[in-house]
């Protein structure tokens, strides 16, 4: 009749909805890969005391204090060496005091042998920006409408807008490579080094890949309750440099002191995906 809506109201519901017999997913923890593994462990773990997450927040805090000063060693170092010889040939110095600076400088700024001195680097390549953007070419004048008398200007905008990474990539020229005498090498049987490449653009390259991300690998949390048991999973970013499996291993183990489970670690070594496994007691990989 015309009420049947009405009583209708007393009726249960029917179900509505479109539930189908597929499962969703379950969700990976984190939900996207982690890159700040510290962070990570200091939040998540499941072993670790207060006190304890307490000592990993405070290096952890310290680590980001120093992370602007990392990524600038080059330019902090290579601005100070520029500044202390402006300053000091500008002075009227004795020629005692001209030869305590002149040896106090060189023992400063001397190339080392088998690494970089950032100070000399640093160093030369200001001065080396001033002296181009001071006297440019006529190609660069023509090309990029650069004015002459401009150097000092240039560094100070350098100084402002780059960091060690840019500063290299964008300035470091094939010429003072040469000057430097920059190259790469390599230790072959354990004894011997052996420059393998004096490439300009490969020695730059180098360079600004061994400074991408300080130097260390990149390794990620990818999973924090692998095999559902709070086991930790983690992946290193591969980018052509393969890991020290023995230093991994052994990084491995502290890692598993940090997080109290097992812990893994996915890697590329010959082309290949391994992943290393410690369980507290044994290594083993697959």
């Amino acid at each position: 009749g015309k009420y049947d809506d009405l009583f209708a109201l007393d009726e249960p519901k029917r179900e509505t909805s479109t539930k189908t017999d597929v499962e969703e997913a379950p969700r990976r923890f984190p939900p996207k890969p982690e890159k700040d593994l510290v962070r990570f462990i200091m939040t998540h773990s499941p072993v670790l005391e207060p006190w304890q997450r307490d000592i990993m927040a405070m290096i952890h805090e310290e680590m980001e204090y120093f992370v602007p000063q990392l990524q600038t060693k080059i330019m902090n170092e290579g601005w100070a060496s520029y500044w202390h010889t402006r300053i000091l040939r500008e002075l009227d110095l004795t020629d005692e005091e001209f030869v305590e600076f002149a040896t106090l400088h060189a023992n400063v700024v001397s190339p080392r042998k088998g690494s970089l001195n950032p100070y000399y680097v640093g160093f030369k390549i200001f001065e080396d920006i001033e002296r181009r953007w001071d006297n440019p070419t006529p190609e660069e004048i023509e090309k990029f409408g650069r004015q002459p008398g401009k150097g000092r200007e240039k560094i100070f905008e350098v100084r402002q807008l780059e960091n060690d990474i840019s500063f290299i990539r964008n300035y470091l020229t094939q010429q003072l490579v040469e000057d430097l005498d920059l190259y790469i090498f390599e230790l072959r049987d354990e004894e011997e080094w052996v420059i393998t490449d004096k490439t300009w653009e490969r020695i730059r390259d180098q360079m600004v890949a061994d400074m991408t991300n300080f130097g260390f690998p990149v390794i990620e949390v990818l999973d924090g309750d692998y095999n559902g048991n709070r086991e930790l999973y983690l992946r290193h970013r591969y980018e052509g440099i393969e890991l020290d499996i023995e230093y991994a291993k052994k990084t491995l183990e502290y890692v598993y002191k940090l997080w109290g489970r097992d812990v893994h670690l996915e890697t590329v070594v010959d082309g290949e995906t391994l992943v290393l496994h410690y369980d507290g007691e044994e290594h083993w990989e697959d």
